[in-house]
């Protein structure tokens, strides 16, 4: 039996996890296995324990638990401290927390996309701990600006003042601003909602990205409508997993073919 592995969240069946990491361990010669844990929403750390207890490897962390998991950890590395979230646990000794996120999502916006961050005005949408691991990674990629804005916007103003020069606002306030890139790392996708923007911030010639992946959501066919380019978290999903990959195994996995299949299979 190989080391055993698995995303833990709620919901989580709809997770493509398990058959992203089947590739990379198929790819890369690499004996594991991957499962999915859906834990009761205030029941992170007890089920992390029992897969830990049971022998279980590490774990990638998705809504709601990402918090939750950051303060489960006994240690975490400087991404994860810096967005005070994880979504990858490692269990040797103890319990060790990294996060993801960040690279996933410039990597593919970058690489996949070809859309360079450098010098762009960003607008990210949304303050809980999707939205937390992204932050630096945006600022590290050069963004000239980058707006936080959330329906709390006390949420937005704690989390922007962790980052010099990042700006924090409600959506209302966001009325005739231009931005280059909207993410929305808000779960409202999930449930057939968008954040409320108002019109015209969606424009023609910007990227609309929404992390949540496997739908069109209200926010990518308002995007369309309005002529932005538009794409999911898709893309996103599979470079953060494999960064995980790597952070578990040691080996850094190819993903294009993975990412070009996941889309075709839609």
């Amino acid at each position: 039996m190989g080391d055993r592995y698995a995303v833990i969240g709620n919901p989580v069946a709809h997770s493509k996890s398990p058959w992203i990491h089947a590739e990379f361990a198929r790819a890369t010669g690499q004996d594991l296995e991957y499962g999915r844990i859906e834990a009761p929403r205030d029941g992170f750390e007890r089920a992390a324990e029992q897969f830990r207890a049971a022998g279980g490897k590490g774990l990638n962390v998705t809504l709601p638990f990402k918090e939750a998991a950051f303060r489960y950890c006994r240690r975490v590395s400087a991404r994860a401290r810096g967005a005070q979230a994880v979504n990858t646990l490692v269990f040797n000794d103890d319990a060790f927390g990294d996060n993801t996120d960040g690279v996933g999502l410039v990597t593919d916006i970058e690489q996949n996309l070809g859309f360079e961050l450098k010098d762009k005005q960003v607008l990210l949408m949304g303050a809980g701990g999707a939205a937390q691991g992204v932050v630096r990674s945006l600022l590290d990629a050069g963004a000239a600006r980058l707006v936080i804005a959330n329906r709390t916007v006390a949420k937005a103003e704690a989390l922007a003042a962790r980052f010099p020069g990042v700006e924090a606002c409600g959506y209302q306030a966001l009325a005739g601003e231009r931005f280059d890139v909207a993410v929305n790392a808000t779960s409202a996708g999930l449930t057939g909602e968008s954040p409320r923007l108002p019109q015209a911030v969606l424009r023609e010639g910007m990227l609309a990205y929404d992390m949540v992946y496997g739908r069109d959501t209200p926010f990518l066919a308002a995007a369309r409508l309005a002529g932005a380019r538009a794409s999911d978290g898709l893309g996103m999903l599979v470079e953060q997993a494999a960064e995980s990959f790597f952070i578990w195994r040691g080996v850094r996995p190819e993903t294009r073919s993975v990412l070009e299949r996941l889309r075709a299979s839609r």
